[in-house]
């Protein structure tokens, strides 16, 4: 059995020169409305950005999507698939056999952020993954499918979560996700996302990152 660490990375190719790009595509688009196209500076998106959020006139954040790869535990994944106005492509344990070699003839399992390694909780959490693990390739052993021996793997399970969203619904996953009140290991994952969106591009983030405290 291996432990991993969650993570978050950017599908989409960015960075803060292309963020850069978004953010004044944003400012193209959204100045239509008011036919001020005439106004657009080298840096004009910042204010008028700022200003579109203010306002709550956040339709216009709507015209931009960026992909992410979430690798967390399936508890968390359903958390994040709860969100509907996106689009996912998840790791399939009825289609993924693991032990195979591809796997390692083995499950991985994502670490809780909760359990201290070596305390009684976090040593009961391993005890059942591996109770979990033998079940599985107990099931496999005797002929059963994967999407049949499955029905033992744990929801500390490592998967693999693609997500599209738009920019408006990025800030909605975020103020949800990323707050006090989420559940920890999705809190987890999802501020290690917030934090990539805020360095490419702060303009469109940096009121939740505060409303969060991502840096506090």
């Amino acid at each position: 059995m291996k432990i991993i660490e969650p993570y978050a990375i950017f599908i989409t190719p960015i960075n803060e020169d292309s963020g850069v790009i978004v953010m004044k595509r944003i400012e193209e688009i959204g100045r239509v409305c008011y036919k001020s196209e005439g106004k657009i500076t080298e840096d004009s998106y910042k204010k008028f950005i700022s200003n579109l959020i203010k306002r709550g006139h956040e339709s216009v954040l709507e015209h931009c999507s960026l992909t992410v790869k979430f690798v967390c535990d399936r508890g968390v994944s359903h958390e994040i698939v709860r969100h509907r106005l996106a689009s996912y492509s998840q790791e399939s344990t009825r289609y993924c056999n693991y032990s195979g070699d591809q796997f390692g003839n083995e499950i991985t399992v994502i670490k809780p952020v909760f359990f201290e390694t070596g305390s009684a909780n976090y040593n009961a959490w391993y005890d059942g993954c591996r109770s979990a693990e033998d079940a599985y390739f107990g099931l496999l052993n005797n002929g059963a499918s994967p999407q049949e021996a499955r029905s033992v793997l744990p929801n500390s399970l490592k998967t693999e979560v693609v997500m599209t969203a738009n920019i408006r619904e990025w800030r909605h996953f975020f103020k949800l996700r990323c707050s006090q009140a989420a559940h920890p290991q999705m809190r987890e994952v999802a501020r290690m996302a917030l934090h990539q969106f805020y360095i490419c591009m702060p303009e469109l983030f940096e009121d939740v990152v505060e409303e969060v405290g991502l840096f506090e």
